[in-house]
């Protein structure tokens, strides 16, 4: 009895390994429902990711086409879209900075103009800013006009987005017409303006409205403001709500809104409208204009001067 347990004790040793071995060669074989035929190809199957749809480009607004527009997206200023102003002689409305061509105050930054109005003394004036205009180089006849723009804050800042008519060097102001988008001044840090002048109706007598602001959004945040420009009516807009309408009845004089107008951009600092920097106000201060786009309707898309190419 003790040599059988003894020899199947021998057995199951040497036979042990045996065993493992043939385990593990039968591991790797197939199963017999999946035996894999030498004439078989092995398919991998790939999952086809679904198209993205082409984004719909910012600009594109229903019912308009894009005619001209300046996304500032450029290392500077482009020269075939603006002109920088220079000069400190007072611009009519007793200002008291000097506008320059300097990168001080006229300067892109991360996809912005920035506008940067400084307290330095020059050429006889107390404070630097800037100010660019498109004329002679795009002006146009009823649309759309906005920019989306982030304000200064503090007394005697007085920034703006408007209009001059381009005939200004043969008629001028205000019979040329001006169109006010958006005017704000530091002593009235929640109100935007939006005006007119012409002919019986310019400087104090202008006719425009404001709309009103939480305190603190426009030096916050940013704002588009805008105006729909048709042939007997102007319509203002923020942030696409509409605060004014006018028409030729309600103005005293001419209606001077019939032919092509160019654009201005710019940030006073004093006159006779904000007043004075005082105590209170903070230098530097800085106006933010992230896009202008104009537009016009299809049937009159074409009627802006001259010829210019909507960036891609």
């Amino acid at each position: 009895m003790i040599r059988i347990q003894q020899l199947r004790k021998r057995m199951t040793t040497f036979l042990l390994p045996v065993w493992l071995m043939a385990d593990m060669l039968s591991a790797c074989q197939p199963a017999a429902d999946s035996v894999v035929h030498p004439s078989t190809k092995i398919l991998q199957t790939t999952h086809t990711p679904a198209t993205a749809p082409t984004p719909t480009p910012p600009w594109i607004r229903e019912g308009w086409e894009l005619v001209w527009q300046d996304e500032f997206e450029r290392e500077f200023v482009d020269p075939d879209k603006w002109t920088m102003e220079i000069g400190g002689h007072g611009w009519g409305n007793n200002e008291k900075q000097f506008y320059t061509d300097r990168m001080e105050n006229v300067r892109l930054e991360e996809g912005c103009l920035v506008i940067e109005a400084r307290n330095e003394f020059f050429i006889r004036r107390d404070f630097t800013s800037g100010r660019i205009k498109t004329q002679k180089k795009f002006s146009f006849t009823y649309g759309r006009v906005e920019a989306r723009m982030k304000l200064p804050d503090g007394q005697g800042f007085w920034p703006a987005f408007w209009m001059l008519g381009s005939n200004i060097d043969q008629v001028p102001w205000p019979k040329c017409g001006e169109i006010d988008i958006m005017e704000h001044i530091g002593r009235e840090p929640t109100h935007v303006y939006g005006t007119v002048h012409g002919p019986g109706y310019s400087g104090s007598g202008g006719v425009g409205h404001f709309t009103s602001f939480p305190s603190g959004s426009l030096s916050d945040e940013f704002h588009t403001f805008a105006i729909e420009w048709e042939e007997d009516e102007i319509r203002w807009y923020v942030d696409d709500a509409q605060f004014f309408k006018l028409t030729p009845t309600q103005v005293s004089g001419e209606w001077v809104f019939d032919h092509p107008f160019f654009l201005l951009i710019n940030m006073a600092v004093g006159g006779y409208w904000p007043g004075e920097p005082d105590d209170t106000t903070v230098f530097p201060q800085f106006l933010y204009v992230d896009y202008v786009r104009v537009y016009q309707r299809p049937d009159l898309a074409g009627t802006y001067s001259p010829a210019v190419t909507v960036e891609p």
